[in-house]
């Protein structure tokens, strides 16, 4: 605030560029234009023209309530006697956070539209509109500008056609708020926290983004959670903090995704509001283009039965089912114990995994209570939780490949815990099971988790415990009826040979996360790095069966298979992407939406061994690149590996807060994005992509 203040009070002293001429004028971080719809405006007409500034990637300009810092663009005419200028009228701005902040403004591009009056008594012939511009462009400073503009015209008998609305000051012209008219309304009402407005539209309403023309009315930086109605929506919004008294009125813009955005003026009543509904959508801090449409909203009893259907599929996502097989291992062993020790086992595994959710959704809102907007994984984005468990699952995998058994010593309390064949050892797996999981997201699981993460503590900890449950289920009803295992071989020495087998995909979930630690830090060469610990790997289980079965023909070419495998993978040349997907971030995702082409999003991380799955073997398959290619898809990358908090607040805004997730936006800048499943196969990306590469209103009898 400090910095804009002291930049915006030296505005005296900026120089000022520009020499009154017609065409466009370069300053510090942007370029300034005045344009018009036409180079003619008939005598007793009017003419729309404009302020169009071009703006430096990473900056921005305010609207005309600025939020909480800013100040917005002024004009000054000198205009030939006849000719006349309205109000500098300010297309819908986006909310631009700025840490506990909200601003209010534009990136990238806007104009600012002002109609020209001409008398009737005017004289036709050439003429020059002269104009000083000022204003304030932001990044992480501030910086006043000012410019000098000017602009011919030719002032001929009329009347004319209308001109077209084309460019950026068409753009604006075409989204300019309009009054609330044909039967549409807006009443308000307050209490000494919140003002809940409701709209009626005469059609079900389900977005909306609400900006004051008046500062210190609403916490601008609060969320704004919308109810959909059938006729209209509902919105809540929280008062200025340093509001004493109610507001007599609300004089506001209404941006709403589907049919644009509104002014409207109502005088606000003071008295009971209630509080949002569960289903009730939180609408994003960021650009009023990412609405979206939540139709489908959880209830708390569809998110717990989500939760409980996807912690059950969780047991086959790559990250838990080494954990779940050797702890059917371990069954195998204790298949001579009482059934009742055997159901203490189930009971305690299960105690390790939902007593390890608690401590994981205990931290979530412990650091969001704290302002950090953290999901599903987060832990993962830490190099030191990455390393430890990089190391444990390594130490584990050499205690299996028969190098050492761990013993009840101080190096035990690693791998050890969830090997051991005790209750304690159960417990210890559920943990690890936990602690694995995270880099993944089952089906079904994604809206229940993102779902869980917005409400309050109480319900946060209910649907985290039905995930757990989850995934605690099928190994629980194995020991509540261990008569089931006995479709098993009995033990014997096939055992020691599958336990040496099984060291290997730790050791490959070691390097994993090894090349997880790497992209942290830097992911070039990487990539190179992690093929050539693979080959490592291939060889070390060459190296195995040459010494389990020494003089062996069967062995000695298995070895020889797997040793030239193993130098296939750090010398294999993949081959170059034929699409580039451009990284996420605001500015690119409003560029690729004002291209008028549908966009999709990856949201993806190093850590998620979903997403490398579905990136590997749907995203970057020959027939879905082609689909995707072929259909002019806009690509971004949204890159959750480190902590980065506009994927998160995106993530959000779809009812996500962990990845893999996919979305696809069709055509149009308001159209409503479309969530793809967790786990991709070829048919169902193949599908989206025919559906959402047609404009929203034709997407009938092929919608999902």
């Amino acid at each position: 605030m400090l910095t804009v203040l002291l930049g915006w009070s030296a505005q005296g002293q900026i120089a000022e560029v520009g020499n009154g001429g017609p065409g466009p004028v370069k300053a510090e971080h942007l370029t300034a234009e005045l344009t018009a719809l036409s180079p003619q405006i008939a005598v007793g007409g009017t003419l729309q023209v404009g302020l169009v500034l071009t703006i430096q990637e990473g900056w921005h300009v305010y609207w005309i309530n600025a939020g909480d810092s800013g100040e917005p663009p002024v004009i000054h005419w000198t205009l030939p006697k006849g000719v006349t200028a309205g109000p500098m009228q300010f297309p819908p701005p986006s909310r631009l956070p700025l840490g506990p902040l909200m601003d209010f403004g534009y990136e990238d591009s806007v104009a600012f539209p002002v109609l020209l009056t001409a008398s009737p008594t005017l004289h036709p012939g050439k003429m020059h509109l002269d104009a000083h511009v000022s204003w304030l462009v932001c990044s992480s400073v501030c910086l006043p500008g000012k410019a000098h503009l000017g602009m011919d015209l030719k002032a001929v008998k009329g009347p004319l056609p209308k001109p077209p609305q084309v460019g950026a000051l068409g753009t604006a012209l075409s989204e300019l708020p309009s009054p609330l008219s044909g039967g549409m309304s807006a009443k308000a009402v307050t209490d000494a926290k919140q003002i809940l407005v409701t709209f009626k539209t005469g059609s079900r309403e389900t977005g909306a983004q609400i900006y004051p023309y008046d500062s210190e009315v609403i916490d601008n930086a609060a969320e704004q959670r919308v109810e959909p109605l059938a006729d209209g929506a509902k919105v809540w919004l929280k008062r200025a903090q340093d509001s004493v008294s109610p507001p007599g009125t609300l004089h506001a813009l209404v941006e709403f995704p589907d049919i644009g955005a509104f002014d409207f003026n109502v005088p606000v009543t003071q008295g009971v509001v209630p509080a949002p509904p569960l289903a009730a959508q939180t609408m994003p801090n960021n650009s009023p283009d990412q609405d979206q449409d939540q139709a489908q909203a959880l209830t708390a009893f569809s998110a717990i039965g989500l939760a409980f259907l996807g912690g059950m599929l969780l047991n086959l996502m790559p990250c838990v089912f080494p954990v779940l097989f050797l702890k059917g291992l371990s069954l195998l062993h204790s298949a001579g114990e009482a059934r009742a020790r055997q159901r203490a086992h189930g009971w305690m595994y299960t105690a390790g995994i939902v007593v390890s959710f608690w401590a994981i959704v205990a931290g979530l809102l412990i650091l969001r209570a704290g302002g950090r907007e953290l999901g599903w994984g987060f832990q993962l984005q830490s190099p030191g939780f990455v390393a430890v468990l990089a190391s444990l699952v390594f130490f584990l995998g050499l205690s299996l490949a028969g190098q050492f058994e761990l013993g009840l010593t101080l190096t035990s309390a690693g791998g050890e815990l969830a090997r051991k064949p005790g209750l304690t050892g159960s417990f210890f797996t559920g943990v690890l099971a936990t602690v694995v999981a995270t880099p993944c997201m089952a089906p079904l699981m994604g809206a229940a988790v993102g779902f869980a993460l917005v409400q309050q503590a109480w319900l946060a900890f209910v649907v985290f415990t039905s995930l757990a449950l989850g995934l605690a289920a099928p190994f629980l009803a194995l020991t509540m009826q261990p008569q089931w295992t006995k479709v098993l071989p009995p033990p014997g020495p096939w055992m020691e040979i599958l336990k040496n087998l099984v060291a290997a995909p730790l050791f490959a979930t070691a390097i994993w996360l090894t090349w997880v630690y790497g992209q942290l830090y830097s992911p070039d060469g990487v990539d190179h790095m992690a093929w050539l610990l693979g080959c490592f790997l291939v060889l070390a289980i060459a190296g195995w069966a040459l010494g389990r079965w020494p003089a062996k023909w069967g062995a000695s070419v298995a070895a020889v298979v797997l040793i030239g495998a193993g130098l296939a993978l750090p010398l294999h040349r993949p081959e170059v992407d034929k699409l580039v997907w451009k990284p996420y971030t605001e500015a690119n995702f409003t560029a690729a939406r004002a291209t008028g082409d549908p966009v999709f999003i990856d949201f993806t991380a190093a850590w998620c061994l979903s997403c490398q799955v579905n990136e590997r073997a749907v995203l970057e398959s020959a027939d879905v690149e082609r689909a995707l290619g072929k259909n002019h898809m806009q690509l971004l990358k949204a890159d959750w590996t480190q902590y980065d908090p506009t994927i998160t607040k995106q993530l959000t805004s779809l009812g996500r807060s962990g990845v893999p997730t996919y979305v696809i936006y069709p055509p149009g800048k308001i159209s409503n994005p479309d969530v793809l499943p967790e786990v991709l196969t070829k048919q169902v990306v193949l599908k989206a992509i025919r559906t959402d590469a047609k404009p929203m209103g034709s997407q009938t009898a092929e919608s999902r």
